[in-house]
């Protein structure tokens, strides 16, 4: 992956071609981390990794990203991760609004016949959770943005990130602790008995 750092190079000092060489080279590992992301998704999910991949990749190189610059191919693909979540989450808000059925839900005739509701994760809460970590915690808040939103391992998040294996397990274990607290702080209780 030598070639993406040089051509990452490239696209910084102006070259109109290089653009059009990364996208082969990084193609495959973006759909995959789109793929994993949206396989995390609620069932009804009209994003396709396709068009996260094509919408991310033109976020980071395309006209409106004059300026941008990458040091090494684990920036590009932690900014990757950032350009998938930002979409994401545009697309939770704007399916959020009254205007496009924002409180409507679809039901399947087998789910509303099921005992109990399966999980959901709930985007925009973990949106806003991972932004109040990132003001006291950014190193621990870009470990999350890259496991939980780009999909990465443990191992490739520590190497995108520069860190050691222990350490990010370390970060991992406290963003974890930390987000489950800060997302279930503010729940009703539904559970008191009378």
């Amino acid at each position: 992956m030598a070639d993406v750092t040089r051509i990452l190079v490239d696209i910084e000092q102006g070259k109109s071609e290089a653009a059009e060489q990364l996208l082969p080279l990084v193609y495959h590992e973006l759909r995959e981390l789109a793929s994993a992301r949206l396989a995390q998704e609620k069932p009804n999910q009209t994003l396709q990794a396709t068009a996260l991949v094509h919408e991310a990749y033109l976020r980071l190189i395309g006209p409106r990203a004059e300026g941008q610059s990458w040091s090494n191919q684990g920036h590009f693909f932690a900014a990757a991760a950032e350009a998938m979540r930002r979409i994401l989450v545009e697309q939770a808000r704007r399916k959020g609004r009254i205007k496009h059925g924002g409180q409507q839900r679809r039901v399947e005739l087998d789910s509303a016949c099921a005992v109990s509701e399966s999980p959901s994760t709930d985007l925009i809460a973990i949106d806003e959770a991972v932004s109040k970590l990132a003001a006291v915690e950014p190193m621990k808040a870009e470990l999350v943005k890259l496991r939980f939103f780009a999909g990465l391992t443990m191992p490739e998040a520590a190497a995108a990130l520069d860190i050691s294996l222990a350490t990010a397990e370390r970060h991992w274990s406290f963003a974890r602790t930390w987000l489950f607290a800060e997302m279930t702080e503010d729940r009703p209780e539904t559970d008191k008995e009378v």
